[in-house]
């Protein structure tokens, strides 16, 4: 999995997205996730709620097994095939086999003065690699731009770490995804 890219951009709708589980059936979660968002345009929240409403009800969707993580500039949220589409309370978000391990190290750097959110991605996803054997330190690194406009909107970058690698994904401006099952 050391290559697998597990955070992508969502359509055209400045929404980023990450999972845990099986690779095919989070991609055709994105795709679900894209239509309702065209069909509800900068409603992430809405567009999620319909998601998670279609995951739980239809029968073809029921079965998909992945947790998806998703941001936008104004929110972070997780929706999974429960129905849940939960918004963290603390700036922080994490699945995966290693996220337990990502999310309490990001909630400890947070009050760690002088770092940025990416700071704080890389060093919580790197602890995880190092404490979860199926979380490995090969990063893609998607960043949500503070503005609009911000020249970073587009960009992606991916890591190879093997002391600086972790996953964050901060409402004001990254989400990071582990080519493991570690996202924040």
């Amino acid at each position: 999995k050391h290559h697998v890219r597990k955070v992508r951009r969502i359509g055209d709708s400045g929404v980023i997205g990450g999972f845990a589980g099986t690779t095919a059936d989070a991609l055709t979660l994105y795709e679900r996730l894209e239509n309702k968002l065209d069909e509800y345009p900068g409603q992430l929240r809405r567009a999620s709620v319909e998601l998670a409403k279609a995951w739980r009800t239809e029968k073809y969707l029921r079965r998909l097994d992945a947790v998806m993580l998703v941001a936008d500039k104004d929110c972070m949220l997780e929706i999974t095939g429960n129905g849940d589409v939960i918004e963290p309370d603390h700036g922080v978000i994490a699945c995966g086999s290693g996220g337990s391990y990502a999310y309490a190290a990001a909630r400890a750097l947070m009050d760690v003065e002088g770092l940025s959110a990416m700071d704080i991605a890389l060093k919580a996803m790197n602890i995880a690699a190092d404490i979860c054997i199926y979380t490995n330190s090969n990063f893609t690194i998607e960043c949500i731009p503070e503005e609009e406009g911000d020249e970073s909107e587009g960009d992606s970058k991916e890591e190879e770490s093997e002391a600086e690698g972790e996953e964050k994904e901060g409402e004001d401006e990254s989400e990071s995804d582990s080519d493991s099952d570690d996202e924040k």
